[in-house]
């Protein structure tokens, strides 16, 4: 059963570890993801943006698979799904379709607008027992054809949008989405201070977690980060694996042209990333 995000993440809060949230492309990531993570006794938060959603045919699709999945697989841990960097419309076919939590990335529109839009949508996802993220400051890097250009979050912003009763909050610390390029600056935690002391205590979000130093997302969960989203690198040890079994040309040998032999090499792959990221996020044996 999908549960929302809400008490994994303060349960993450309170004994400072982290949450990962792995985005998921197809059945194979979602089954690669759950074996992990079921495996090491992790909670998990498997994320959806919208293109990947529209590329498994809708999120009525994607609740539908899941839900099977976690069913059929036997999972124990805690599972949410939960849509990610959702626009408003998005957020409200979300809660139709099934899905256990929300993000509303409010982050393009002036604060005003943000708290009009995020208002509402807190209200209904409650109302249907779904947990909500909301951003202030957008992350870098482009997510499904958005492009932000990783501003660093106004701590009054976040304390806004927080006291419009949100879950769980994503600010921009500098951080961005897909590979970091050679001249990163890294994480401000100077930032990253500020904010959590405005937001009373709210579980943060660090969205953009491939590329990150281990030590700088060992420090930002100290400081209040509770939930570590990846995605560019399982996407790239996917690609890397698959590429290797065509390269030797596997694919060739007997039936080593059936998908499922095919894609076994990259689902394999994101099953030892995801655990590599569960040992540092630090949980392991929290599910």
């Amino acid at each position: 059963m999908l549960v929302n995000a809400t008490e994994m993440l303060l349960k993450a809060r309170d004994g400072h570890y982290g949450v990962p949230q792995f985005n998921i492309n197809n059945l194979e990531w979602t089954k690669a993801v759950l074996t992990a993570c079921e495996e090491m006794k992790s909670p998990v938060i498997l994320g959806v943006s919208e293109g990947a959603g529209k590329y498994m045919t809708g999120f009525k699709t994607v609740a539908a698979m899941v839900s099977a999945m976690v069913d059929s697989m036997g999972i124990t841990v805690p599972v949410a799904l939960h849509l990610d960097h959702g626009t408003y419309e998005g957020c409200k076919a979300c809660i139709e379709a099934g899905f256990s939590s929300i993000m509303f990335d409010g982050s393009h529109y002036s604060i005003e607008e943000n708290v009009e839009k995020t208002k509402e949508l807190v209200a209904l996802a409650h109302s249907k027992g779904l947990s909500i993220e909301a951003e202030v400051g957008s992350i870098g890097g482009v997510e499904d054809g958005v492009v932000g250009a990783g501003e660093i979050a106004d701590p009054e912003e976040c304390a806004k949008i927080t006291a419009l009763g949100i879950d769980f909050l994503a600010a921009g610390i500098g951080n961005i989405h897909g590979v970091y390029p050679a001249n990163w600056k890294g994480l401000d935690f100077e930032a990253l201070d500020r904010i959590h002391k405005a937001t009373n205590n709210i579980p943060l979000v660090l969205h953009g977690g491939t590329g990150i130093p281990d030590e700088m997302i060992a420090k930002a969960i100290s400081l209040g980060v509770s939930k570590i989203n990846i995605n560019t690198e399982c996407q790239l040890v996917f690609a890397e694996a698959t590429r290797k079994y065509i390269e030797e040309g596997k694919d060739q040998q007997g039936k080593g042209f059936d998908p499922r032999k095919l894609l076994a090499p990259g689902a394999k792959a994101i099953e030892a990333k995801c655990k590599e990221k569960i040992e540092l996020f630090g949980c392991a044996g929290k599910g």
